[in-house]
């Protein structure tokens, strides 16, 4: 069969996708890649030729209706930021909330993406499209080209949770869609929001609404091709800590904690700590701390098994990287305000839940101290990595993209039409 990925505009999202991208190019289908111009590059290194669909990403587009920031909390000092649950974000306003969100997802799906999008698979006729949760320019695609779709999640299925918070207020995503839908002639439906089924790479334990037909997947962490580091296969004469904001947010949008608060945080710690900042990122450190190693970039698949602990923004990739890898888990979202919905604080919960992890703060009410006091409970306290290694072993008893070909197949023809 024909199978078209659509992911994000986000390297990140891209590489989530990609083994099972891969396993489905192994097992004998026909594979391609379909996203905005900004990632073609990264679509071509992980081994597919790229098809370009619509203009690229505003860089500046501005705040949706109604989502100016709030100004920060001032915490008192030495109060700690409560964790807050994923699962209650839904009861304050999930109409505002959820118009915010369809509004983010318009500017990922624009008009011209989605007509560039049918014109392909008018042309190509996929008989199964993957798509990014945030990229519905790819589900409005299938339904009007007849293909089967599933969406594949990169956090916590924010959409099904506010849909079903709504109640009987008008939904902003079919108000969206529908219109769009009605042009080729056809008419918004659940499966528009949520897919005929869900693929679903996140670990069981993290909450996640009822409805959707969910099909597990186990992440597997992938990279472009990458030198490794020669320190990396040195003994090592201390504890080793993996600090990262990833990659999807280098370009500095300010939402994301200051990199010169984490480094001070870090170098009260006794561990060896390697940091993947950029230049960008440490514009504004007066000074790098004796225990601390920059490097631009190194594969955390490689890195975090040498690692007691990683520091991160919470980020999918990230995320699931460390889970795979038995590594102990503080993560420290963007602000508040902003990363509701992505991803981080649903993974933190679970983390903290199962005792592998620690929600540090958000960014905007991150202190050096809070993130010093954390590290050196994880450094110390054994629980954190037996728990972390038994979600690695939990994890590993998922079903791999290879074992989900045959499901894909059946679901596939189920929802298509195919024959054997």
């Amino acid at each position: 069969m024909r199978v078209l990925f659509v992911p994000h505009a986000n390297k990140a999202h891209l590489h989530i996708m990609t083994p099972l991208a891969w396993a489905l190019r192994t097992a004998g289908h026909e594979v391609r890649v379909a996203s905005k111009p900004e990632v073609a590059n990264d679509i071509a290194a992980v081994g597919f030729g790229p098809i370009t669909v619509g203009e690229p990403l505003n860089p500046n587009p501005g705040f949706a209706p109604g989502a100016t920031p709030p100004e920060p909390v001032i915490m008192a000092p030495g109060e700690r930021q409560e964790m807050p649950l994923q699962q209650e974000f839904s009861n304050d306003n999930p109409l505002v909330r959820l118009t915010r969100a369809t509004w983010g997802f318009k500017l990922f799906s624009t008009d011209q993406m989605i007509d560039d999008l049918i014109a392909f698979m008018r042309d190509w006729e996929p008989d199964l499209v993957i798509w990014d949760q945030m990229v519905y320019a790819a589900p409005v695609a299938a339904q009007v080209v007849g293909a089967a779709h599933a969406r594949m999640m990169m956090g916590p299925d924010g959409i099904t949770q506010l849909r079903g918070a709504i109640g009987d207020e008008p939904d902003p995503l079919r108000e969206w869609l529908a219109p769009v839908l009605a042009r080729y002639g056809h008419e918004f439906t659940e499966h528009t929001a949520s897919g005929h089924w869900t693929i679903e790479p996140m670990p069981p334990w993290q909450w996640r609404p009822a409805g959707p037909h969910y099909l597990p997947l186990r992440h597997i962490p992938f990279n472009p091709p990458a030198a490794l580091p020669g320190w990396l296969s040195e003994p090592q004469t201390r504890q080793r800590i993996c600090l990262t904001l990833g990659s999807s947010h280098r370009d500095g949008r300010g939402r994301e904690a200051p990199a010169a608060e984490l480094l001070a945080a870090v170098a009260e710690v006794d561990a060896e700590v390697i940091a993947t900042f950029n230049a960008k990122q440490l514009e504004s450190v007066p000074s790098i701390p004796d225990n601390v190693r920059i490097v631009d970039f190194v594969p955390l698949g490689a890195l975090l098994p040498s690692c007691a602990a990683i520091v991160h923004h919470g980020g999918a990739g990230t995320f699931a990287t460390a889970v795979e890898c038995g590594t102990p888990q503080l993560i420290i979202p963007g602000t508040h305000w902003g990363f509701q919905w992505w991803g981080p604080l649903a993974h933190a919960n679970g983390l903290q839940q199962q005792g592998a992890g620690l929600f540090v703060a958000d960014a905007d009410h991150l202190t050096p101290e809070a993130l010093t006091q954390d590290l050196n409970r994880v450094l110390t306290d054994q629980s954190f990595r037996d728990n972390a290694l038994r979600l690695r072993t939990e994890v590993m008893g998922l079903p791999t993209p290879n074992d989900v070909v045959p499901a894909l197949e059946r679901l596939t023809r189920e929802y298509r039409g195919l024959k054997q």
